[in-house]
């Protein structure tokens, strides 16, 4: 026995050391290989020694609420799975339904400064109704942010139909206005969101848009509107551009109960984030991705070609289905021109308006479906979890005419 020590022992240590090494050495490969085939001159470049891409852990969640039910959380009983029993649980806030959330968004569409409606419905009620007065339909239509060649068309469409009809009562010129804005508007448009997940991989959702929108805000409220609807989601935190983005987003996937992929590292390559979270997706097989990406400035040509990037680097792993632009609705014009630039990057698929509780500015939605051939698919009227509702043609004229 005392002959084989000699011989044991050195192989013993050998073993131990090679043991302490494979983890290292697994590690160092998970962050070497970030893309599959050969990396061109346009990719990302590796994120940097000390760096790396963190999925957060998905939170152990209490039984879903409504947001109002969270003001009340103190000696509330809910019953907490054997396996996180004595874990720290985090309440799921769940949206209320959508007849609920259109509703509320109609009332505060109603309840706003609404110009536009009530200064159409003033003019065309008239008792005489001259060239005055159409030039004062045509002028109230492009403070509303209508476009040049929408209001001209509607307003010769209501030219022809009050000469026609010889109608001067409220009842009929509002039957008449809300006929020719609902054509404007486009009921036919696909407004549905492409989030039902492929045989093999998840549905991926791009959102853009310039900061101050409320991008990073409407994926987090999306995310829990796709929750409610027991779809598994899974967010990613490209806006590295921006300080504390990501914590922001990582917040909202807590409150949801979904989990997050940032980096640890300001600065971080944001296709880099992209990749991770669309290759995490795939392998937990959940249902959507979103990616938050950075606030591109129109103007940054530079930037504006990183957000191309994401879109190219994601595409390596999986399609991206939904691109959404979210577009604050009081930047009227300069939002279309914001339009215009991000679609000639990224196909743009939806627009989102934020911030569409001043309707004067109502029109936008007609102008941006003209100029781009997208339709709007989600309008916000304020910070709310619930101010984000589908956007229903019809409920929306008819919120302007009231």
């Amino acid at each position: 026995m005392n002959d084989i020590l000699p011989i044991l022992l050195p192989i013993l240590a050998a073993l131990a050391v090679i043991g302490g090494l494979i983890p290292v050495l697994l590690k160092s490969r998970k962050s070497g290989k970030q893309y599959p085939g050969t990396r061109d001159a346009n990719d990302p470049v590796q994120p940097p020694a000390g760096g790396a891409t963190l999925l957060e852990d998905r939170p152990v969640t209490t039984p879903g609420r409504t947001a109002p039910d969270l003001a009340d959380v103190e000696g509330l009983e809910t019953e907490v799975p054997d396996d996180v029993a004595g874990l720290e649980t985090i309440p799921v806030e769940t949206p209320l339904p959508v007849a609920g959330r259109l509703t509320r968004l109609r009332e505060r569409l109603v309840r706003s400064n609404n110009v536009l409606g009530k200064g159409l419905l003033a003019l065309l009620s008239s008792d005489r109704i001259d060239e005055d007065v159409w030039d004062e339909v045509e002028e109230t239509l492009l403070l509303a942010d209508l476009g040049t060649e929408p209001t001209m068309q509607l307003v010769d469409a209501l030219r022809e139909r009050v000469k026609v009809l010889g109608t001067r009562s409220p009842e009929q010129v509002k039957a008449l206005l809300r006929e020719e804005l609902i054509k404007l508007v486009d009921p036919t448009m696909d407004r549905s969101l492409r989030v039902e997940r492929h045989p093999d991989r998840p549905a991926v959702m791009m959102v853009v848009g310039v900061n101050g929108v409320g991008k990073t805000t409407t994926v987090g409220k999306l995310a829990r509107v796709l929750v409610a609807e027991d779809k598994d989601v899974l967010l990613g935190a490209a806006d590295t551009f921006r300080a504390a983005a990501a914590e922001q987003l990582a917040t909202w996937g807590q409150r949801v109960g979904v989990p997050t992929v940032k980096s640890d590292i300001d600065g971080a390559d944001p296709a880099s984030v992209a990749y991770e979270a669309v290759k995490a997706g795939i392998e937990q097989e959940v249902d959507v991705v979103m990616i938050d990406t950075a606030g591109r400035l129109q103007n940054k040509v530079g930037l504006m070609d990183e957000l191309g990037k994401v879109k190219r680097v994601i595409e390596k792993l999986a399609e991206v289905d939904e691109v959404l632009l979210v577009l604050d609705a009081t930047t009227g014009q300069n939002g279309l021109n914001q339009a215009r630039v991000f679609s000639e990057v990224v196909n743009i698929t939806g627009i989102v308006l934020t911030k569409l509780d001043g309707t004067a500015k109502g029109g936008i939605v007609v102008a941006i479906q003209r100029a781009l051939g997208v339709p709007v698919k989600l309008i916000g009227l304020g910070e709310g979890a619930d101010d984000l509702a589908p956007f229903e043609t019809e409920g929306f004229v008819d919120a302007l005419l009231n």
